[in-house]
């Protein structure tokens, strides 16, 4: 038993594994949160459980998520101290967040590596979702936040902010995290919206054409969008219509903006369908 906890306590490079040791931080993490006595609380990758315990002492329920088995078993070697706490062996992306069968706050560490496809999965629960207060690489989070006419402005920035409101509330250095990472992290706190920040009239449309138009984000918003097959003078009147320039970039275009001319495609183009394919977001 003393080996596999010892094993187990072996940070693993290929689930991207960077535990927090820094209790300050953790207690910031918390705060942030704002964690009250009749919350249930979903966690995300507890690691050695430094944020888990303390957060079980302040909750009203909380289920933490871990993958690695033997965490697993080291962290519930300690839940008899709290019967608030269930320790789930699972993969995050494929947990069903749907059965927990009530709203709830999410706090997480989440791996570099997979980090944007679980905000995206967590996104799609945005009824169920108190607020999200999670760890990501700098960078990933200053995508995030970022606004139009910004080299960080692109999908990722849209896909968020349609749903919910991100805010940056401070920076962690690699020397918090054991093994230390080769870059910062951040903490973001994410509010989901009540309706999307933009009333479009198809919403599949309106991510196959941003999807379509960043893929191709050096070229001119004209160019770029005829990439979906509609024709550059039927562009034009639609750019035209929506009062857009047709020559700036798709990363100075505002998500009101985008709405707008998504409208306009659906003015000018009989079968739309043909442009979404079925697209979301989070694809």
């Amino acid at each position: 038993m003393h080996e596999k906890s010892e094993r187990a306590q072996r940070p693993k490079k290929s689930l991207g594994q960077h535990f927090l040791k820094d209790k300050n931080i953790a207690s910031m993490i918390i705060e942030t949160a704002e964690i009250k006595k009749d919350d249930v609380i979903v966690e995300i990758g507890p690691g050695k459980g430094i944020l888990t315990f303390l957060m079980a002492e302040l909750a009203g329920e909380v289920i933490a998520i871990e993958i690695d088995q033997g965490l697993v078993e080291e962290l519930r070697e300690h839940t008899s101290s709290y019967p608030n706490l269930t320790i789930v062996e699972a993969d995050a992306l494929r947990f069903p967040f749907e059965r927990i069968g009530t709203k709830f706050k999410v706090v997480a560490n989440l791996p570099y590596y997979i980090s944007t496809q679980i905000l995206f999965r967590l996104m799609e629960l945005s009824k169920q979702l108190v607020s999200m207060t999670i760890m990501l690489q700098k960078e990933v989070a200053a995508r995030i936040v970022a606004s139009p006419n910004s080299k960080d402005y692109g999908i990722l920035s849209i896909a968020v902010q349609f749903y919910a409101i991100p805010t940056i509330a401070f920076d962690i250095p690699p020397a918090a995290f054991y093994p230390a990472p080769e870059v910062d992290s951040t903490v973001l706190k994410i509010i989901p919206r009540e309706r999307p920040a933009v009333s479009v009239r198809n919403e599949n449309l309106f991510w196959a054409i941003i999807k379509s138009a960043f893929s191709h984000r050096r070229k001119t918003l004209l160019n770029s969008l005829s990439m979906t097959g509609i024709k550059k003078d039927v562009l034009e009147r639609i750019l035209g219509k929506a009062e857009i320039d047709p020559s700036v970039r798709p990363e100075n275009v505002s998500m009101e903006e985008w709405g707008r001319i998504v409208d306009q495609i659906m003015e000018h183009i009989e079968d739309s369908k043909k442009i979404t394919k079925g697209l979301k977001f989070w694809d």
